[in-house]
């Protein structure tokens, strides 16, 4: 058995971090301009990444690429991201009906994949995510800004311009996903940073979603652990 694996993935916005130790899985997430965290040996770690390397030197030989995951119809220019999001979400799943699976990572951008039970990639959409949406407003527009609080409104038609801006992104980002989400055929998983907030705001019976924040994370240490034949 190993311990004290510890994994890193490179987000566009943010680095996020697991260690694995004693067959359990801590998660933990921090800027791109901190320090390393304590105890972490960069020889060691595992790393995978989407966005731009941070300052500090990582292994060429540690790293997780596209190529590395063995599935059905995954194109090598899939996201590593959703890579590993697929790969975990048919592990870890429970699926007795043979659903297709349908991944929400709300981070940056959302991405939205779907593949079927068997692990076969039917493919997906793009979007731009919560936070994009809102800073693009703020960059593209005079006199609109990002709301300093994410307290979803409850009604539909706002007077006030924050409420207005917040309710108008997450509308958007949610009506995508119930547009492309079929209960009757489908298991949704939503993951990453804004993943329970605006999973809240599904107006759906949550009977048949899954809310994993950091299941592309799981993806990494499952992935080499398989490969370790640890699991």
């Amino acid at each position: 058995m190993v311990s004290d694996i510890n994994f890193l993935l490179v987000g566009n916005s943010r680095l996020h971090w697991a260690k694995y130790s004693k067959n359990q899985s801590k998660f933990f997430h921090t800027k791109k301009e901190q320090k390393v965290p304590e105890n972490i040996d960069l020889d060691q770690l595992i790393w995978a990444s989407v966005g731009k390397l941070p300052n500090f030197l990582l292994k060429k030989e540690n790293e997780i690429k596209t190529k590395d995951i063995q599935m059905s119809n995954l194109p090598n220019f899939f996201g590593i991201d959703r890579a590993l999001a697929c790969f975990a979400a048919l592990k870890i799943i429970e699926n007795p009906l043979k659903k297709d699976l349908l991944i929400a990572d709300f981070g940056t951008i959302l991405s939205i994949t779907k593949l079927n039970s068997n692990g076969s990639i039917i493919g997906g959409q793009l979007i731009p995510g919560f936070l994009t949406q809102l800073k693009s407003m703020e960059q593209n527009t005079r006199n609109l800004r990002v709301p300093k609080k994410y307290e979803v409104p409850k009604k539909d038609f706002l007077i006030n311009t924050e409420e207005a801006i917040l309710k108008g992104v997450i509308n958007s980002l949610t009506g995508v996903i119930k547009s492309s989400f079929n209960p009757l055929k489908d298991i949704l998983i939503t993951c990453g940073g804004d993943s329970q907030f605006l999973t809240e705001s599904l107006e759906t019976n949550k009977k048949n979603i899954i809310i994993a924040p950091n299941l592309v994370m799981e993806g990494m240490i499952i992935h080499h652990l398989s490969l370790k034949e640890l699991i």
